[in-house]
């Protein structure tokens, strides 16, 4: 059986690409014409095992994610399907995918909630994730400065982002603390941050704040003042997100939360119409597996055009 591999999947599949799966996965997923299946996750001796999967038949895939997580650490491998046959169409390394998939996610978001002409990104963490948002952020948004805060970053990271984004290195700037969040446009974090990572009360009344770092229900990296500032929260799949975010499961109960939550194929396809009005917007992600086998889909499909 073929198997694709991290490296492949860079050569595969473009940010754009990345986006356009996104965009028709959630609006298959809007229209009832897709099915999720949530994540399920075991523990023994620091080992953990989670797996999660979708079923998308207008792309032709289904399958499932698996990956384990050691000491913080992850690996992911895809098993990828035809709905048609039944049969295993391939196998697939994901840390690749869940890079792309996830920073192309957040665009989509950004897209139809980020305010118009934004120039200025806020980025908690630099990491993996960090650095892809950046990268994707700039190339879709077309901005113009990107303060950082992550205080383990390594030296050089105004250089790395600088080569990641084609931004000026002037433009990039390393900052020692989070009170510069209310000069942002976009506010991404990427942390691994128990605790709310800034003062949601310093949050400028337009921006859009994209929590992407956690998928665990006893961390959190916003707080409830922004919760309650918010016009509305993004998420990907209500069901997943109200188990496993820590920024809404820990979240004041008074906030009374759910009447802001909005699934992102909803958002997508129309049916909820987003205020033309400025307001502070939230997009709190956990992954999901309907992003994971749409984009092994498209690398999978790619990978066979490469070929003919």
């Amino acid at each position: 059986m073929l198997h694709i591999t991290d490296a492949m999947v860079d050569t595969l599949v473009s940010t754009d690409q990345a986006l356009q799966a996104m965009h028709r996965a959630f609006a298959a997923f809007g229209a009832g014409e897709a099915a999720m299946q949530a994540r399920e996750r075991t523990d023994a001796g620091g080992v953990k095992l989670s797996t999660l999967g979708a079923v998308i038949p207008a792309q032709g895939v289904t399958g499932a994610k698996v990956y384990t997580t050691i000491a913080g650490q992850f690996n992911f491998v895809i098993l990828l399907f035809s709905t048609e046959t039944g049969a295993p169409l391939a196998t697939l390394d994901a840390n690749a995918i869940t890079r792309l998939r996830t920073a192309a996610t957040t665009v989509l978001v950004a897209q139809h909630l980020a305010p118009a002409n934004a120039r200025r990104l806020f980025l908690c963490g630099a990491g993996v994730q960090g650095l892809a948002h950046a990268q994707q952020m700039v190339q879709h948004f077309g901005l113009q400065r990107i303060d950082v805060f992550d205080p383990y970053a390594p030296n050089g990271l105004e250089a790395r982002l600088a080569q990641l984004t084609g931004l000026p290195e002037t433009q990039i700037r390393r900052v020692a603390h989070t009170q510069g969040v209310g000069e942002a446009d976009i506010i991404v974090t990427a942390s691994r941050a128990k605790e709310p990572l800034f003062n949601g009360e310093h949050v400028a009344p337009h921006a859009l704040v994209a929590a992407i770092g956690s998928s665990l229900p006893h961390t959190r990296e916003l707080d409830d003042a922004l919760l309650a500032r918010a016009q509305l929260i993004a998420v990907e799949w209500k069901k997943q997100a109200t188990s496993e975010a820590g920024d809404l499961v820990l979240a004041d109960p008074g906030l009374s939360l759910a009447g802001k939550l909005v699934e992102l194929g909803d958002i997508v396809s129309g049916r909820y119409a987003v205020s033309a009005q400025p307001a502070i917007r939230l997009y709190k992600a956990v992954g999901v597996g309907l992003e994971d086998i749409a984009l092994a889909g498209v690398a999978y499909q790619n990978y066979l055009a490469s070929q003919s």
